[in-house]
């Protein structure tokens, strides 16, 4: 079990060291690839900045996955009872998640006006994590046994009942397994929304990365890079052990990593 832990601690400490050495001797000039001291000196340095940066990029994200998830198991339960609904608007659906956000992005800036940028980025990033939480509660809300369909058909159940009883409970493990992909595609698409918007209005990280580079503030970038990849790691962690505490005392996938 230490293992687990410790083994990608080691490899981490190994690589920020080489990197350290690789640095100084090779003789990189900072503005080029600048040491993890530098980088971490940086972050210190501009705390204030770039922890306010990572507080709007956190709020984005989370507006976004929240209307994502709202959104996405509300399509998918109209989409199981209405074939006739989803056969109508789901290519419309495909059509968003394929169309690139940056081409779209700028439309949707021009759309909801540049006094409102929160919206927009909240928007884009919606557009990017909307999908896969549809998808996967469709496919649970489809999966569920036909024994247990054919159970509540003898109960006399209504549809309502068979929905909350059996087919939500069924479709649980589903709509985690899409949490877990739309909440890292939240804050992607955060980053990439802040990237487009390109307006100091936008206080996220990816603004601040914009910003340092336009300085050649190599080290600044890399901090803030620091501190996207924490808040990702973060988010999956999270939204794992959620996913932990829900299903570990009934689902076989826990179930066999137990015994």
């Amino acid at each position: 079990m230490m293992l687990r832990y410790f083994l990608p601690a080691l490899i981490g400490v190994v690589t920020l060291g080489i990197w350290e050495i690789w640095v100084v001797l090779a003789h990189i000039p900072p503005f080029v690839l600048p040491a993890p001291r530098a980088i971490f000196a940086a972050l210190l340095a501009n705390a204030d900045t770039l922890f306010s940066a990572l507080w709007m990029t956190l709020y984005i994200t989370a507006m976004a996955f929240f209307w994502a998830v709202i959104s996405g198991v509300a399509l998918a339960v109209i989409f199981t009872r209405a074939r006739m609904i989803e056969m109508a608007f789901y290519p419309y659906v495909v059509t968003l998640q394929v169309t690139p956000v940056v081409a779209i992005a700028p439309l949707i800036l021009i759309w909801v006006g540049f006094d409102n940028v929160d919206r927009a980025l909240i928007l884009i990033a919606w557009i990017v994590a909307f999908f896969p939480m549809l998808t996967n509660t469709v496919q649970g809300l489809r999966a569920t046994e036909t024994g247990l369909h054919e159970l509540m058909t003898l109960a006399r159940a209504r549809w309502w009942q068979r929905l909350i009883y059996l087919e939500l409970p069924a479709a649980f493990p589903s709509i985690l397994t899409g949490a877990k992909i739309s909440g890292g595609l939240a804050l992607i698409g955060a980053v990439v929304a802040e990237f487009v918007a390109g307006s100091g209005t936008s206080t996220g990280l990816a603004w601040r990365i914009i910003e340092a580079g336009n300085r050649l503030e190599i080290a600044t970038m890399f901090a803030a890079l620091l501190l996207l990849s924490l808040l990702g790691i973060f988010i999956f962690y999270a939204l794992s052990f959620v996913e932990w505490l829900a299903l570990r005392r009934w689902h076989e996938s826990f179930q066999s990593k137990s015994t």
